[in-house]
């Protein structure tokens, strides 16, 4: 893949923002709008006002790419605090046992979602310090389970109460904290082309999780005016696509040109008379 200009790369990338307290996602989303001049940006995952931490950021054309970029698996580090001390030992029995694997979780009354009862993956949710009742913790989690909800419902069944004090997301699927950069910083070096370039994360190198087509440079027009793909159009597939899952449908350039659906299999899609992939989103 060619190395585009700035003009060009800007509106195809995505931003690994480190947001500050005190600052709504929204309040982010304006920022990098203001900083870029841009008409059209989206965060994927919502943070609330005073944690910090991760918040992915697609600018303009980008945005298209977001439902691949918002289920990603999440990663905290932050602070919950016990109404009553307790032994450490059965702090760490009772998250072990209820809290760690498949858990259910009611949304808090807060939240933009239905208040039902739905299913969460937690991954760990590790120990790190305990000061009386000042508790740092680490955790991973699937998409969408809420954190100060996670230790509310372990104060609840310890019999103490508790609730997050402070939180920090330092993971997004591959986006890490030590990668991220906050808004300030973005503006202050808004005119270094170096930065810019190693800040600014191509929608292709940001979605190495979603497997893909590549197609014929002849075919390209047709896929961009949103024709399917053919299997007749593709010249390379990526291991392991099954039918439905989203795709990634790349020129010979290796440049993201549409997410489709896929209505076949890996195995099949260069059989030359199925049709491969519906096109969705143009990129």
């Amino acid at each position: 893949m060619n190395e585009r200009s700035l003009l060009e790369l800007i509106p195809r990338s995505v931003l690994n923002v480190d947001k500050p307290p005190g600052m709504t996602s929204n309040d982010v989303i304006i920022g990098i709008k203001e900083i870029f001049n841009l008409k059209r940006c989206g965060h994927t995952g919502t943070l609330d006002k005073n944690v910090t931490g991760v918040l992915i950021v697609a600018l303009e054309n980008a945005t298209k790419a977001m439902p691949v970029l918002m289920g990603l698996d999440k990663e905290y580090e932050g602070t919950m605090y016990l109404h009553k001390d307790i032994d450490r030992k059965k702090l760490e029995k009772v998250i072990s046992k209820h809290f760690v694997g498949e858990i259910t979780q009611i949304p808090p009354i807060k939240s933009h979602v239905s208040r039902k009862p739905r299913k969460r993956r937690v991954y760990f949710f590790d120990i790190l310090e305990k000061n009386k009742k000042n508790v740092k913790f680490r955790t991973k989690v699937q998409a969408g389970t809420y954190i100060r909800k996670l230790c509310s419902d372990i104060g609840e069944k310890l019999g103490t109460g508790a609730h997050m004090k402070e939180l920090r997301r330092t993971k997004v699927g591959h986006f890490k904290i030590e990668d991220s950069h906050t808004l300030e910083e973005i503006k202050e070096r808004l005119e270094d082309e170096k930065f810019l370039r190693k800040t600014l994360i191509p929608i292709e190198k940001a979605i190495p999780h979603v497997k893909g087509v590549y197609v014929k440079d002849s075919s390209v027009s047709s896929i961009k005016n949103g024709a399917p793909v053919s299997s007749s159009d593709v010249i390379e597939v990526q291991e392991g696509i099954k039918p439905g899952e989203i795709t990634g449908i790349f020129s010979q350039k290796k440049e993201l040109i549409a997410l489709g659906i896929s209505k076949t299999s890996s195995k099949m899609m260069l059989n030359k008379k199925r049709y491969a992939i519906r096109t969705d989103r143009v990129i």
